[in-house]
């Protein structure tokens, strides 16, 4: 890889994969370990950022692999809690629809010399998913009884907080949807003029 940040970003991809066979092992406090995996991709999606920038290393390779780094880790923990029963399946389909009309937007208005930057509202988005992806997989894991997430965790109404925030979350994800396609709606009608 060319750098630093590069090298962040892949091992953000390779966290995808260790999520699933995490939590789907039946190792104990697996949902623990696999939130954990979750926040740690979640810190370092920002650390390759800074690093690029900081160092002005910003790269064609690293613009490519940071949003699939985004979208492989939030499709994986989504589609694995989905088929845990933890969360409803058109929730998982709005979220990543989301992310491929967003990303199909991007790619168009790239192709225009237009660069759609994250918006408060897209950061809030991706905020929110995070929050309700490790609530839900925390959950998953008290369901289950284990000891130390009881102990951890025992006290709050994870249950609770899990529900709000994946509720939460996936009202931001449309909501930001449709603000990038307001505010980008010229990228896609200046050709023809519609």
């Amino acid at each position: 890889m060319e750098n630093a940040a590069n090298r962040i970003t892949l091992a953000r991809i390779f966290l995808a994969p260790l999520f699933i066979v995490i939590i789907l092992t039946k190792i104990p406090n697996g949902e623990f370990w696999a939130a954990l995996v979750f926040v740690l991709a979640a810190i370092t999606d920002g650390l390759d950022g800074y690093i690029a920038r900081k160092n002005k290393i910003v790269s064609t390779v690293g613009k490519f692999l940071d949003p699939l780094a985004d979208k492989l880790m939030v499709s994986a923990a989504l589609i694995t809690l989905a088929w845990m029963g933890q969360i409803g399946p058109l929730e998982v389909f709005i979220i990543i629809s989301r992310e491929f009309a967003v990303t199909g937007l991007r790619v168009i208005a790239a192709g225009e010399g237009h660069v759609i930057a994250a918006s408060k509202l897209g950061k809030a988005k991706t905020f929110s998913q995070i929050i309700a992806i490790t609530a839900v997989t925390l959950n998953a894991g008290l369901e289950k009884g284990y000891p130390l997430l009881q102990k951890l965790l025992g006290f709050l109404p994870v249950e609770i907080i899990s529900r709000v925030s994946m509720f939460v979350a996936v009202i931001l994800t449309v909501v930001s949807g449709v603000d990038y396609f307001i505010k980008n709606k010229n990228v896609i009608f200046q050709k023809d003029g519609r």
